[in-house]
């Protein structure tokens, strides 16, 4: 069962007026990433995914990313879209976040924007924001989709949208 749309509101985007397949665009807006101190992130080159029901996907270009934070992890998954997710830990100094960052290496046809890109999950962060804002995780912490104020949902991710 497909749920209600709420309404988007002055300068917001519906997640349900994205489309399906999923794509990937440019962004400018600032992407920052922040853990303990240390800038993990910042960029206005980033790139987004759009896809019905799910809040965008952030990716930063790995040239935007802190050099020695990464640590790759033996860990894979497939997205029916994008193609091979490869992960990484995310080390900071007395911290490491598992399997909290991923990039698709050889991206599918037609996401040839996410190679040299990173996303990274919100939640285990001190800070993510966009253009300033803090953002929420998308619920149920198997998506990477970064809310603001600027998306209407309802997200799939919680309970009950696995259909979705």
């Amino acid at each position: 069962m497909r749920p209600r749309a709420d309404p988007a509101g002055p300068g917001q985007e519906s997640v349900w007026a994205y489309p399906r397949p999923a794509i990937a665009e440019p962004t400018s807006r600032r992407l920052r990433i922040v853990h303990r101190g240390v800038v993990v992130a910042d960029t206005v080159q980033g790139v987004r995914t759009l896809e019905t029901s799910h809040p965008p996907t952030y990716y930063v270009p790995r040239a935007d990313v802190a050099p020695s934070v990464l640590r790759p992890v033996d860990r894979r998954s497939f997205c029916e879209w994008k193609g091979w997710a490869v992960y990484y830990d995310v080390e900071v100094p007395g911290e490491r976040l598992d399997s909290a960052a991923w990039s698709y290496p050889a991206p599918t046809p037609g996401f040839d924007l996410l190679k040299d890109h990173l996303a990274f999950y919100a939640a285990p962060f001190d800070s993510c924001t966009v253009d300033g804002e803090q953002v929420r995780p998308q619920p149920g912490g198997f998506y990477g989709g970064w809310i603001t104020a600027r998306e209407a949902g309802p997200f799939k991710g919680g309970p009950g949208s696995q259909s979705w």
